[in-house]
């Protein structure tokens, strides 16, 4: 009898344990499935993930806007050889459409248009009588990428200004009419360019109408970019090219839905 009963206890032994200890588990709040293998671990993180979406949504369907149309004029000017020959015929106009992605991002489309002009009153390279005075037109179309910093932990007056940086592609279509020459036939030509810069949007009405400045830097490749044509001839009078980048400042008025 005392065999039998050493040799069922030792039978029982691993069973008891494996019992007390699930219920010690149990008591500190681990649950069977926390235990299982076949369960998910990440199954509540996705659901958090997925949470935090809808709400970010949630808020910019409330708050945000999904396009914009800006109008607006300011000023266009040059470095280099082609800011010392031009004089700058202001205003520059602007036109734009904007798509948002979301509050940080937006694609658009947009067309500026400046004048501008320089006199040649002596000869030059290519002509041997004075030119006299030669209007320049620029059409340029561009497609640019704009990113809204985001502003909400820092001061009332900066959150109010909607910083934000832009970058632009850019066609720069350019005419030269020679206004003095009626004989002369006008140039014409486009140069592919790239634009930096940024701006700040105030609000009037929110996700209505705001006010926009921005500020640009464009290197373009002028199709008479290096031109010899207005370079010095007998004197120091002349431009060895045309040569140099543009600058530009506009105000739009954007009106947001």
């Amino acid at each position: 009898m005392k065999r039998l009963l050493l040799i069922f206890l030792l039978l029982l032994g691993p069973q008891m344990g494996l019992l007390a200890a699930t219920n010690e588990l149990g008591d500190i709040g681990v649950d069977d499935d926390d235990l299982s293998l076949s369960g998910d671990i990440f199954n509540d993180f996705n659901e958090e993930l997925e949470s935090s979406k809808i709400t970010e949504d949630e808020r910019y369907y409330a708050y945000g806007r999904f396009f914009s149309f800006q109008i607006g004029a300011g000023l266009t000017s040059f470095s280099g050889n082609r800011g010392i020959a031009y004089e700058n015929d202001p205003p520059t106009f602007g036109l734009g459409m904007q798509y948002f992605m979301d509050f940080n991002s937006s694609f658009g489309l947009g067309v500026e248009y400046s004048r501008h002009h320089f006199l040649i009153d002596q000869p030059v390279n290519s002509y041997s009588s004075p030119l006299g005075n030669v209007e320049v037109n620029m059409l340029r179309t561009h497609f640019y990428y704009r990113y809204y910093f985001d502003t909400s932990n820092l001061g009332t007056a900066i959150t109010y200004s909607n910083p934000y940086f832009t970058s632009r592609l850019e066609y720069w279509y350019t005419t030269n009419k020679f206004t003095d020459q009626s004989l002369m036939p006008n140039e014409k030509g486009g140069g592919l360019g790239f634009g930096l810069g940024g701006g700040l949007e105030f609000p009037i009405v929110l996700r209505e109408t705001y006010l926009n400045i921005e500020f640009l830097y464009h290197t373009v490749n002028f199709f008479d970019k290096f031109t010899q044509k207005y370079a010095p001839k007998q004197s120091n009078y002349g431009y060895e090219d045309l040569s140099g980048d543009a600058y530009s400042t506009i105000v739009y008025f954007v009106l947001g839905w």
